[in-house]
């Protein structure tokens, strides 16, 4: 059982490691087909544009969990580092709600106003099995914003950017070096 909450906790990971080696391979092969053979397959090209759609909004919820979505943080710095978590809850309220409401809405296009007879050109299959990432990815999103506040107001956790903690590891070995 442990082992099934890790995977679901890393859902997102999981899901993007996925769709991207299998467009990546499907791109490659794309690639060599046509160089070699002059020949190509119509059905790659469109399934690896919705294989990254899919790709960029799951990756956007993994970044939500990571806490690395971008921010204007300036402001901060003339902030006891004691608000600054409760500020940005404040800012994840607004982007929660935003969430909800792009939900809602999305789940209302899918499966109400949405053309009955659009489908894919090459595939054939109908285009909601494409939007459906859409509330998908956006309900994980709100999941993985709420888990971030969570671990930062309730258990005190430091959350900070990973892009920030590498820079400070690459800061930390420069001036190690200097000395």
């Amino acid at each position: 059982m442990h082992k099934l909450g890790g995977i679901i906790d890393n859902i997102e990971s999981y899901i993007c490691r996925t769709l991207l080696a299998i467009f990546v391979c499907l791109l490659f092969l794309q690639v060599i087909v046509r160089t070699l053979f002059s020949f190509s397959f119509s059905w790659i090209e469109e399934l690896s544009i919705y294989m990254f759609v899919w790709f960029v909004f799951f990756g956007a919820s993994y970044a939500a969990k990571m806490g690395a979505h971008n921010r204007v943080t300036f402001q901060f710095k003339f902030l006891p580092h004691s608000a600054i978590k409760y500020i940005e809850a404040f800012a994840d309220l607004f982007w929660l709600v935003f969430n909800v409401v792009f939900v809602y809405l999305a789940i209302d296009f899918i499966f109400n106003k949405m053309n009955r007879f659009q489908s894919s050109q090459t595939l054939g299959f109908h285009l909601s099995w494409v939007y459906i990432v859409l509330p998908i990815a956006f309900s994980l999103m709100t999941i993985r914003i709420l888990q971030v506040n969570y671990r930062k107001i309730i258990l005190g956790e430091d959350m900070r950017d990973p892009d920030a903690i590498d820079l400070d590891a690459i800061k930390a070995e420069t001036e190690a070096f200097k000395n």
